[in-house]
């Protein structure tokens, strides 16, 4: 039963975990806590549904880069995929299927949108205020993906275009593409999932790139009806199924942060990839990455080079100075004439408004905490100044595999976190400044040799200082390791006996 609390001398419900978000990190958070016996819990969702990046990216293409076996939760697998690397409405439906079989979508309030979630010290809660109404929490967990919110790029002029303006998280799907005029803004996995969808229908399309992507040879092909029955019927098969692709997964982390040498293979490959699909050249040239291999995500596609080989697609490498109503000018001085302009320009990662919301101790906000994107954290979760917060895929938690196993991994440590202040009835629990600054130290020692610090590109990875706020220091299995159990000593407890004691002189 919800509790009722007063807040500002007005009555509010009191929950035991507030959870900001009903994504992969959202709903595999509150389905452990639930597993747990600890069903107190609510999610605040600003959509209509769950699902998160999976269910506002509905461009044409949009697919996981990681295979579905591994995509997935471990508790939760699904022998009903039906391709190797699933599609967009796929994964939202899992997730949708995941919240009715574990019984959690009653505890999702869908359209509150968390407006901010205060600390309170003095009661030691957090004060949840939302859209939709007003929580208060024992703890909150952070489940903001770090993919939600598109970024948009600032380029003068923007505003005035008169043609059409989108961007791949946010698609118009009532804008009819055949025979326009299309301009593409970015080359990163998005687009290179949606260009080939619209290359055949547009009368022209040009692709502005700033850089080239390493792209591969998508391994991608569908799982046969008999192979959906075996996995269905004998699950080992499955979970044998994703320890190998969590296993190659891993063997790419010794190249991508020591031994670069490792990483020749993957190089070599995809340069065969982009002679063999484009003969031209010049064009060949353009579409030639200028910096190691991993340094940027790297992505698969079999269809984004032919699609750029067309007689109506141009890559235009010349850098854009401004838009204007008819179309974009480049810093030559062209102007390219268009009816559409499409951002493939990712997601604000550092500059999360969410972070503004969050505001912890003596009223800093994460956002205030974090200037200009310079993020930092304990083991990716835990953050000096916000007692009993817990981020899910925060600063330095991303290992490389699926990020569903990061998420698993967090939620491990958020509940090895609560049993310890349960049995030692700890009422805050704040990682020490120490601890932070060490964890930090230690990842920029580790990672300042890696592909992604000295591989030769700028990437979202890096802060605007270059440090690496994105990959955990480490193996997969260093990770899950160091995330199974919550070291005290690295955190600052206060008892609820203490907070007793003073309510009572």
């Amino acid at each position: 039963m919800t509790a009722t609390h007063s807040t500002a001398d007005t009555a509010v419900p009191h929950i035991d975990v507030a959870i900001i978000g009903a994504g992969f990190g959202g709903l595999g958070a509150a389905i452990r806590l639930e597993q747990e016996g600890r069903g107190d819990f609510l999610i605040f969702e600003r959509d209509t549904a769950v699902g998160g990046t999976w269910h506002v990216n509905t461009y044409p293409g949009a697919q996981c880069d990681i295979p579905s076996a591994l995509y997935s939760f471990s508790f939760a697998p699904n022998p009903h995929w039906t391709r190797l690397y699933p599609l967009q409405p796929e994964i939202e439906q899992y997730l949708d299927d995941c919240t009715d079989r574990f019984g959690i979508r009653n505890r999702i309030r869908f359209g509150h949108e968390v407006l901010d979630a205060t600390w309170d010290d003095e009661r030691a809660q957090w004060v949840v205020r939302t859209s939709g109404g007003t929580w208060t929490s024992r703890i909150l967990i952070g489940a903001l993906g770090p993919f939600s919110e598109p970024a948009t790029p600032s380029i003068a002029g923007l505003e005035s275009f008169s043609g059409s303006v989108f961007h791949s998280a946010n698609w118009d799907h009532d804008y009819c593409v055949k025979g326009r005029r299309l301009a593409i803004i970015g080359t990163g996995a998005s687009a290179v999932q949606f260009v080939p969808r619209l290359a055949p229908e547009a009368g022209h399309l040009t692709l502005f790139q700033r850089t080239p992507t390493w792209i591969l040879p998508h391994p991608d092909r569908p799982i046969s009806e008999s192979s959906r029955s075996v996995f269905e019927k004998f699950p080992p098969a499955q979970r044998a199924m994703r320890r190998i692709f969590d296993l190659f997964q891993e063997a790419l982390v010794p190249g991508l942060i020591r031994h670069r040498s490792l990483l020749a293979p993957l190089t070599a490959l995809g340069r065969a990839h982009l002679r063999r699909q484009v003969k031209d050249p010049i064009l060949r040239e353009k579409l030639t990455p200028s910096y190691a291999f991993g340094c940027k995500r790297p992505t698969f596609s079999n269809k984004f080079y032919p699609a750029l080989c067309r007689e109506n697609v141009t890559v235009e490498t010349t850098g854009i100075d401004a838009i204007v109503p008819e179309g974009i000018v480049t810093t030559d001085g062209t102007v390219h004439e268009v009816d559409a302009i499409v951002l493939g320009t990712g997601f604000t990662v550092a500059g999360h408004s969410g972070f503004r919301r969050i505001v912890g101790r003596g009223g800093t906000s994460l956002a205030d905490t974090w200037p200009g994107g310079e993020m930092s954290s304990y083991r990716g979760t835990t953050v000096h100044g916000f007692p009993n917060f817990f981020m899910l895929l925060g600063p330095n938690s991303v290992v490389y595999t699926s990020q569903v196993v990061t998420i698993e991994a967090q939620v491990n440590y958020i509940l090895a976190a609560l049993r310890a202040m349960d049995s030692r009835a700890i009422c805050v629990l704040e990682v020490s400044k120490r601890a932070q600054t060490e964890f930090a130290d230690h990842t920029d020692a580790q990672l300042a040799g890696s592909v992604w610090n000295s591989g030769g590109c700028s990437s979202y990875y890096l802060s605007p200082s270059g440090r690496n706020v994105t990959y955990w220091p480490g193996s997969v299995r260093n990770f899950t390791r160091r995330m199974s159990t919550i070291e005290l000593g690295h955190y600052h407890c206060r008892s609820a006996a203490v907070d007793a004691a003073k309510a009572s002189v």
